[in-house]
């Protein structure tokens, strides 16, 4: 294969074992650990594929997914996140990203990402709706995005305390 592919994500160790599995599995790889890192490996180098944490420091992930779909037409991109959300996905997909993946997965679930060219309309649908912490959880993520992160300004316009809202952040996303 040898397709380049450019890996995106501030966990050091989950970006390293990330990059050694789509090596093995025919990935030329370079790496990233935040958005502006990410931003002058493209002013060097053009990618066929990347893979792209959305929550890190700095700049968003969906920032980047912005950027290389402008300056790298045709670019396949996979976005990875812990923080999973419906509106950031729908963000991430309008945005250009091909797939949107939750973590944790792993390079075979990536390559098979990169694979899908067309939506798949057997995907069962949901019959239970969201838990109401599951919708806070996607409404707070909203609400965070659209403040580009900054917790203090997300908290003014949720109406809460700072310190909850971190707290409330620090939790693991809501189970459906």
């Amino acid at each position: 294969m040898n397709a380049s592919l450019l890996l995106v994500d501030d966990d050091p160790v989950f970006r390293d074992v990330m990059a050694r599995a789509l090596g093995r599995r025919g990935f030329t790889v370079q790496t990233a650990g935040d958005v502006p890192q990410a931003i002058t490996a493209t002013r060097n180098q053009s990618f066929e594929h990347a893979v792209v944490d959305l929550k890190m420091p700095g700049p968003s992930g969906l920032t980047l997914v912005d950027h290389l779909v402008r300056v790298m037409p045709g670019i396949r991109i996979v976005v990875l996140t812990g923080y999973a959300s419906i509106a950031t996905a729908i963000e991430a997909i309008k945005l250009g990203a091909i797939h949107y993946l939750t973590k944790p997965a792993d390079a075979d679930d990536v390559v098979a990402a990169f694979a899908r060219t067309a939506g798949d309309a057997s995907t069962a649908v949901a019959v239970v709706p969201p838990s109401i912490d599951r919708l806070e959880w996607e409404h707070i993520q909203k609400v965070l995005g659209d403040c580009d992160g900054n917790v203090s300004e997300a908290a003014r316009q949720l109406g809460m305390h700072r310190r909850t809202l971190q707290r409330k952040l620090a939790k693991r996303p809501v189970r459906r």
